[in-house]
């Protein structure tokens, strides 16, 4: 049976990564690794560290809540369910030593202006888009513009 270890952050984003794979997979153990937004600094400020992980552990039952039946209509499938602390690169080594051979699968959700944190070490550096943080910018300026005139 092959191991998979599926990064999520977005259900709705994952569920269509996924629907291919088990179109045409067979049973699998998927290990689904949820990996929550971060709080900002100016939230965490406020927040004391026992809000914090309960937050973090609603969040990641709500997300295990819709992705988990999409795994488990393929009959055979193991799901195992995990909540992952930074940095995930730790958490891919756990999970490699743990079961050596795992497949990693990155179904992250990816968010304009901002890289995401790579799974391996040995994953390249994602590019970095020097437009995206520009067109934002002067995507807002002239919002605000249209709305002085």
């Amino acid at each position: 049976m092959e191991r998979i270890a599926i990064f999520v952050n977005d259900a709705a984003h994952a569920g269509r990564l996924l629907h291919p794979m088990l179109a045409t997979a067979e049973a699998a153990h998927w290990i689904v690794v949820a990996c929550p937004p971060t709080l900002t600094r100016h939230v965490g400020r406020w927040v004391s560290k026992q809000a914090r992980r309960t937050w973090r552990e609603r969040w990641a039952d709500e997300l295990f809540a819709q992705i988990e039946p999409v795994l488990r209509a393929h009959p055979g499938t193991e799901v195992e369910k995990l909540l992952a602390s930074r940095p995930l690169t730790e958490v891919s080594a756990r999970l490699q030593a743990r079961w050596p051979g795992v497949r990693l699968l990155d179904a992250r959700r990816p968010a304009l202006g901002r890289e995401d944190e790579p799974l391996t070490a040995a994953q390249p550096a994602a590019a970095a888009d020097g437009w995206a943080g520009t067109v934002a910018v002067t995507g807002g300026l002239t919002a605000v513009l249209a709305l002085v005139d």
